[in-house]
């Protein structure tokens, strides 16, 4: 089994957010797939078999599998534009999620994702008590999404991992607006055993969309301000999809040589 290693949402290795991609000849038992996940101790260890028009695909993180994985989703097509299906412009996953397309457009992979449905939420003492700094909006979803006054509060944030686990949503997203681009985020899922996301794209089926409903514009330059560093384009194409945008870098390829 070929394993590759692609950083999404940038242009050049050792930046945006690393995916292990692994490529099966046949479906693989969940235990082996989550172990492996466990092994690599990325964010997501994406898995691919062939199936029909298209490739199946799931994702793993060190401690569970997940519905839905954007920077994962990107790093697979590049995976399957670039190696298993050069003559393609594009890409059919199946998935938890529904069927994923993806989209070769110039140096981006343009991904359709589902907007992820979110309700405002009072600000409470222990969100506060978990980033450090007090929010001025907080809205729920799958994920929380938690609005600051200044990018600066993003960028400096060393959140209370023990806390932040108490707060509601399957993970934690921060974010403001930003001064080189529409906004800055950064994404936090301790209950998925990931301490900080480097670059989310499933956060932005709920960052995006908020601020293109602040600035009035259906277009979108995120950018995730972690260690890393990660641009995302994002588009709402309207009943409730959103195009994310981003390029990728291959590191490393790889033979896995456990078996199942």
């Amino acid at each position: 089994m070929k394993q590759y290693i692609v950083d999404a949402f940038t242009s050049k290795p050792f930046a945006g957010n690393p995916a292990a991609v692994c490529v099966t000849e046949a479906p693989l038992p969940e235990e082996f797939m989550q172990k492996l996940a466990a092994e690599n101790n990325l964010s997501e260890t994406a898995f691919l078999v062939k199936e029909g028009d298209g490739w199946r695909l799931r994702w793993f993180t060190p401690g569970t599998e997940v519905d839905l994985c954007g920077h994962a989703t990107l790093a697979s097509s590049f995976v399957m534009l670039n190696y298993y299906e050069k003559e393609k412009d594009s890409v059919r996953f199946f998935t938890q999620s529904g069927t994923l397309a993806v989209t070769r457009k110039g140096g981006l992979y343009e991904m359709d994702f589902p907007v992820y449905p979110q309700r405002e939420i009072p600000v409470t003492d222990d969100m506060e008590a978990a980033f450090g700094v007090r929010p001025v909006k907080a809205l729920l979803g799958p994920d929380l999404v938690c609005v600051f006054a200044d990018e600066k509060e993003i960028r400096s944030m060393t959140p209370n991992q023990a806390l932040l686990w108490k707060l509601d949503g399957r993970g934690q997203n921060v974010t403001a607006r930003g001064t080189e681009s529409d906004c800055v985020s950064r994404s936090f899922f301790p209950k998925l055993a990931i301490a900080e996301d480097p670059v989310c794209g499933s956060a932005h089926c709920q960052i995006a969309p908020y601020w293109a409903e602040v600035t009035g514009r259906k277009e979108i330059h995120a950018y995730q301000s972690s260690a890393r560093g990660g641009h995302l384009y994002c588009r709402l194409k309207g009943n409730g999809r959103i195009a994310i945008s981003g390029e990728a870098a291959l590191v490393a390829v790889s033979e896995i040589a456990a078996k199942p």
